[in-house]
């Protein structure tokens, strides 16, 4: 069965229990694929053919003192993937992104940048630049130590409020917000962008003010739980903490970081599972494409998230096999698109518009 090309008009995703997936760049020391711009492509345009909802882009934290630490701001950085921080040579996220953007139509574009190495007003503004490239398709995966959320959290309260100060008609307003951390005053430069706000994802931790800031913050959340019954607890406590924040479940997407190992019988797949090492706590899928798409589906309908973001091998075409063989699969039963419905990575994920504060 072949998948189906990018189609159709802006919609909110109208089915329940729809299956959610994306795919991270893989990490790791093979410095000469990251730099490799040709590596990037190849696994855009293969996401995209599979109709993912985005790429994700992981940077390493800019090391300023061993092992990835930041002295003058005593913190360890959570980046929500495993990331090596002696690695070199791989590009800026937002700048590969951009080049991306001309090459691909609707998938969805997500890069991994820290808030402890950028000021609001410089971020906000290449965020919603990508945005107005790309057509309303870019996202924020938010990279923080849990140890400054008051921080953290002003800093995407400022970046909202930039996004915010054009109004839907295009209509520029004088910028002003002196908190704790941040002292902005001025014109934001870029209009409204075509979704509204660049879609927020973030780590979740298993601390209760970690989950608590990623259930009050976050568009998507990226979890790592490899026993379905922890990640059913975790996808139940978070969701459940939306209406506190006036949301409702389909306002935020929990998402599991996963590893997908395939063969055309089950022994076969559990042999290259065995060679390929361990999943790092991440879920692992292992078996033949029909067992695999019957898991990842059952994973969606009982609650133990609302979709996947792939860590493909880093070897060339890690991803075609899963889009060839489990994509169809999970159209059979009805738990993934056939086609993108809309255009914007909201529209991707269900989510909606942000609502302009004026």
């Amino acid at each position: 069965m072949t998948v189906r090309t990018p189609a159709g008009q802006p919609s909110r995703e109208p089915l329940l229990q729809q299956v959610h997936l994306a795919v991270c760049f893989p990490g790791g020391g093979d410095t000469t694929a990251g730099a490799d711009f040709a590596s990037y492509e190849r696994l855009a345009r293969t996401a995209e053919r599979g109709l993912f909802d985005f790429l994700l882009l992981a940077e390493e934290p800019r090391p300023a003192g061993p092992r990835g630490r930041i002295p003058d701001l005593d913190l360890d950085l959570d980046l929500g993937l495993d990331l090596d921080p002696d690695a070199a040579g791989r590009p800026e996220p937002v700048t590969v992104l951009n080049a991306l953007v001309a090459l691909t139509e609707r998938i969805g574009l997500a890069a991994t940048v820290d808030t402890a190495f950028n000021e609001p007003y410089e971020l906000a503004r290449r965020l919603a630049t990508l945005d107005h490239l790309s057509a309303g398709r870019a996202a924020w995966n938010v990279a923080a130590s849990t140890d400054l959320l008051a921080r953290v959290a002003e800093f995407l309260d400022v970046s909202r409020e930039l996004w915010d100060s054009w109004t839907p008609d295009g209509i520029v307003r004088p910028f002003a917000h002196r908190g704790q951390y941040f002292d902005i005053a001025g014109e934001f430069t870029v209009p409204r962008s075509p979704q509204g706000h660049p879609v927020v994802i973030r780590p979740c931790d298993d601390s209760p003010q970690g989950r608590e800031f990623a259930a009050s913050t976050a568009d998507v959340i990226l979890t790592r739980h490899g026993a379905p019954e922890a990640a059913r607890a975790l996808y139940a406590e978070v969701k459940g903490r939306l209406a506190t924040y006036g949301r409702d479940r389909a306002d935020l997407k929990i998402m599991a970081e996963a590893t997908v190992v395939l063969g055309d019988t089950a022994a076969e797949a559990w042999q290259r599972a065995a060679g390929a090492g361990a999943s790092d706590g991440r879920r692992s899928f292992v078996g033949t494409p029909e067992s695999v798409a019957a898991e990842i589906d059952d994973s969606v309908r009982t609650g133990a998230a609302d979709g996947f973001v792939l860590v493909p091998h880093p070897a060339p075409g890690g991803l075609d096999a899963f889009v060839d063989r489990v994509v169809p699969l999970l159209q059979e039963r009805g738990a993934f698109r056939a086609e993108y419905a809309g255009t914007t990575l909201r529209s991707h994920l269900g989510l909606r518009d942000p609502v302009w504060k004026g």
